[in-house]
């Protein structure tokens, strides 16, 4: 009777205990405790270690933002093994080990905006099945395609903000499954030919605001599914006339502030009904080349966003003159008379 009493109260203080540790949370943050797993929020700038101690055993999401935390281990992650979602952005990183991911196979987004990373270890995204991650505005020079595993998961991948002159296609290559590409805001001077041969899957690519001054006339064939393609803020000069050939599911083309003269005929082609574009802030020069860009945008200016803004900047004689608005005499445009 006595060792049946014991064995009772034993379990009713492991059970305590359970309790406890999946409902504990650590000092200077918050934490809520959905059915689906613990969600635990760490956002005081006071915070300069990794919270170990209270964090729930039962943790699936953790968001440790804006504080002083300069050095995260496979070893604190050890203590979440059931971690999905992972943010840590806005904090003080300067590094990562090669085995970070180890211990969190279950990890599915990783969030490291606005740290100082500068460098990684090879095969540091290789030990979870990553599908989003997010290493904006840090300090890359260069991404390196040992950082990921042979057919990567990733669906979505952000380097948006930081200093790449390139982006080799070996790293391309082995994200096959990328659905959204963010590459804006660095300092890309030229897309490889082949580089986004392999991502079949591709609906958003993003690379405005780069150094970008010609694209090659197949750059985007592999990629058909594209329907959102940012280009603006680059220095593209002209666009080849098959750039968007096979792009039949393409919705939104941003060309704003470019150093575009005149639009090669065709390149608008066989538009969705639904598709939207911007072409303010091109110097575009209003003379006879000009004739298929004022058609497209007198068939069709409900495609156009600020099409009152689309002016010419020369001759002399038309600039600020809505482009829509020439006729074929001011463009040097004469009809034959029959």
């Amino acid at each position: 009777m006595n060792l049946w009493i014991l064995l009772t109260f034993t379990a009713l203080a492991e059970c305590r205990y359970q309790k406890r540790g999946a409902h504990s949370c650590p000092d200077l943050c918050s934490c809520s405790f959905p059915p689906s797993g613990a969600e635990v929020v760490c956002s005081q700038s006071s915070l300069t270690h990794f919270p170990v101690n209270g964090l729930p055993s039962n943790t699936t999401g953790l968001s440790i933002q804006s504080t002083n935390l300069n050095r995260i281990t496979t070893s604190h992650l050890n203590v979440v093994p059931l971690l999905n979602n992972l943010q840590l952005y806005h904090n003080n990183l300067t590094s990562l080990p090669s085995d970070l991911l180890k211990e969190v196979p279950h990890l599915n987004t990783l969030d490291l905006t606005g740290n100082q990373l500068v460098h990684l270890p090879p095969n540091v995204f290789s030990h979870a099945s990553l599908r989003s991650l997010v290493l904006k505005n840090n300090l890359f020079e260069r991404a390196d395609s040992e950082w990921f595993p042979d057919n990567s998961s990733l669906t979505w991948l952000d380097l948006s903000g930081n200093r790449l002159t390139g982006v080799p296609a070996a790293l391309l290559h082995k994200l096959s499954n990328l659905e959204n590409l963010d590459l804006s805001d660095n300092n890309l001077q030229d897309l490889q030919p082949d580089a986004l041969k392999h991502l079949h899957h591709l609906k958003s690519l993003n690379v405005a605001g780069n150094k970008l001054s010609s694209l090659k006339p197949t750059i985007f064939t592999h990629n058909l599914k594209l329907s959102q393609l940012f280009l603006q803020e680059n220095r593209l000069r002209e666009l080849p006339a098959t750039l968007l050939q096979g792009l039949q599911h393409l919705e939104l083309l941003l060309l704003n502030q470019n150093q575009l003269q005149h639009f090669p005929s065709g390149l608008l082609d066989e538009r969705k009904s639904s598709f939207q574009t911007i072409l303010t802030g091109n110097p575009w020069v209003c003379d006879e080349k000009m004739e298929y860009l004022r058609k497209w945008l007198a068939a069709h200016p409900q495609n156009v966003i600020f099409l009152e803004e689309v002016t010419c900047a020369g001759p002399e004689a038309l600039k600020h003159r809505q482009v829509v608005s020439l006729t074929d005499s001011e463009i040097g445009l004469h009809k034959i008379q029959k």
